[in-house]
């Protein structure tokens, strides 16, 4: 486990208005919970007058759940924020990739091997429905795949298409091939070890805390945002101050203000009571 790292004097969040989460990795734990502090950290800052929401890799019906849970009254971000959806699931906004990117994406994912997810017109769509991590992704996001024989027609209507391994070290090789091969047609992160995730460009974390600073009229110097994978740097860059989970890589680690403990420690919690609230 991390030790969090407390930011010096004239690093600290000196007003921070809304916190914007990570759920996979940060806001719940390995098994997909939110812990009792984790909810109390939440309603802390409520009372503290500090907006929260999240932004997740996860479909909208995969938010639903903490929406509830949680009492979240504000825009969340699917699909890595390319997707704005209300607590109650309605469609704010909506990006699709490119139906070339996307149909290369599948074809790279096909030639490395990989289990492929398609989610598109509102549906988690595979070909294999008993393949590598389907019961996780079921208790995840409490729903079912949709099985087709066949993806390709998909691919037009595709928000996100993910590639799915156990073999973690292949799965990062083929980031770094799957990215430079799609360049500026879509985004391109693992947001798990096992999954590989490609997404419209250029509207990922990044832009959802741009959307989220027009949508309350405040600055992004007034957001924090948590988070544990590449693919939530983007948006450590973007706002005013960032913390990284003790579970993250270094590479995360490097790019947050501060490091918490990890998602399994309850270092949301840790994060928000050392790093928001103590002001």
């Amino acid at each position: 486990m991390s030790t969090p790292s407390h930011p010096s004097s004239d690093t600290a969040p000196a007003d921070i208005a809304l916190v914007i989460s990570d759920v996979d990795g940060t806001l719940v734990t390995s098994d997909k919970r939110l812990t009792p502090a984790a909810r109390a950290a939440v309603r802390s800052l409520g009372e503290a007058g500090i907006a929260f929401t999240i932004a997740s890799s996860r479909p909208p019906i995969g938010l639903k759940p903490l929406a509830a849970e949680l009492g979240l009254t504000l825009p969340m971000g699917a699909f890595n924020g390319s997707t704005l959806v209300a607590p109650d699931l309605t469609i704010l906004s909506e990006t699709l990739i490119p139906a070339e990117a996307a149909r290369a994406a599948a074809r790279l994912f096909a030639e490395a091997g990989l289990d492929i997810w398609v989610f598109a017109e509102g549906r988690w769509n595979l070909t294999d429905p008993h393949g590598p991590y389907t019961d996780l992704e079921r208790r995840t996001l409490v729903t079912e795949p949709h099985a087709v024989n066949d993806l390709a027609p998909l691919l037009g209507r595709a928000a996100k298409i993910v590639g799915v391994s156990a073999d973690a070290g292949h799965l990062a090789a083929c980031e770094a091939r799957v990215a430079a091969a799609l360049g500026a047609g879509a985004d391109v992160h693992r947001s798990q070890a096992y999954y590989l995730d490609v997404t419209p460009p250029g509207v990922g974390k990044a832009g959802f805390v741009d959307a989220m600073s027009r949508h309350l009229g405040i600055p992004p110097s007034r957001i924090a945002t948590l988070g544990d994978a590449g693919n939530d740097v983007p948006m450590f860059a973007r706002s005013g101050f960032s913390v990284a989970m003790g579970n993250a890589a270094p590479a995360v680690q490097a790019a947050a203000r501060a490091v918490t403990a990890g998602n399994d420690a309850d270092g949301f919690a840790k994060a928000i009571a050392e790093f928001i609230l103590r002001r």
